[in-house]
């Protein structure tokens, strides 16, 4: 549990500064949108607004996260992780469709951008979002938030890219549209990635088995503890990102119930899930079933 919580508090210290950065980056932004009159900046700067808030959810997940479960919250806040991801996605989602619009538009009819200006601002944009990689790059597999913020950062520093070679494109060649192009690679950029984000929350809350985890594995492992006979009624979900539930009927002999066998399964079966899987189990729950009742039973779930 203090290992849990060491990787919370670090967790919410790097978004925490993170946050700070792209506030610094948004800023930045808002002035050169405002100057240059760029579609691409303004996207950009869109896209760190969303970041923004969903950095700030975010943090705010991770400390709700961190209270323990209290009368009927018997899992606390555990999922307000899954909520805060999914919250950015559909925000990223959004601003990916208005940017796609836009930028064919803005195609056609292309305003008039300063090159230079536009570089300064895509330059100070990169510089900020190359901190941030770094910042979350030891982390980012530690949740869903982290993981979520990391591609978003990635994407960023990514749109930045976008921005300066439109800039140059604009400054050194005079051509207009490329500051349209941008956009629309940056609203491919921003797409694909909210929809994959929308589909691991999603999955979640559909309370979907953890796709590295192979339930037909996880079925015959059990069944190969000594005395076990059958499992049924299995199932896995998953609370937030870390951590994966199982329940399950497992019928033993009958003696098991007689000769002080049954505890000793109980721990054997906890042992191998916890460590024979990629994704660890350390949160299961097993009814056992006497094998002469399991026979007599005209229903299950499966």
């Amino acid at each position: 549990m203090a290992h849990d919580h060491t990787h919370s508090s670090g967790s919410r210290r790097r978004l925490a500064v993170v946050f700070g950065i792209v506030l610094v980056i948004f800023v930045f932004q808002v002035i050169g949108s405002i100057m240059t009159g760029s579609l691409a900046l303004l996207i950009d700067t869109g896209h760190n607004s969303v970041d923004l808030i969903g950095i700030g959810i975010a943090l705010f997940a991770a400390t709700l996260v961190r209270k323990p479960p209290k009368g009927q919250k018997t899992w606390g806040f555990r999922r307000a992780e899954v909520l805060a991801a999914g919250a950015q996605a559909t925000l990223l989602l959004g601003l990916g469709v208005y940017s796609l619009i836009e930028g064919i538009r803005r195609f056609f009819v292309p305003p008039e951008v300063p090159g230079p200006e536009l570089l300064f601002f895509g330059v100070v944009g990169l510089v900020g979002n190359i901190v941030s990689i770094i910042i979350l790059s030891s982390s980012k597999e530690q949740s869903l938030n982290l993981r979520a913020a990391f591609l978003e950062v990635i994407a960023d520093a990514l749109g930045s890219v976008a921005v300066i070679l439109a800039a140059v494109s604009i400054w050194l060649f005079d051509w207009t549209r490329a500051d349209a192009v941008a956009a629309l690679v940056i609203a491919v950029l921003i797409v694909p990635r909210a929809f994959t984000i929308l589909k691991e929350t999603g999955s979640i809350l559909l309370e979907v088995a953890p796709r590295e985890l192979d339930l037909d594995k996880v079925k015959m492992h059990i069944e190969g503890v000594e005395h076990v006979q059958e499992v049924h009624d299995l199932h896995v979900t998953r609370i937030d990102s870390n951590l994966p539930v199982l329940t399950a009927h497992v019928v033993l002999a009958d003696e098991c119930f007689y000769d002080g066998h049954a505890p000793r399964i109980l721990v054997a079966l906890q042992e191998c899930l916890a460590e024979h899987f990629k994704v660890a189990i350390e949160h299961s729950t097993f009814q056992f079933d006497r094998a002469k009742d399991a026979a007599q039973e005209t229903h299950t779930h499966t």
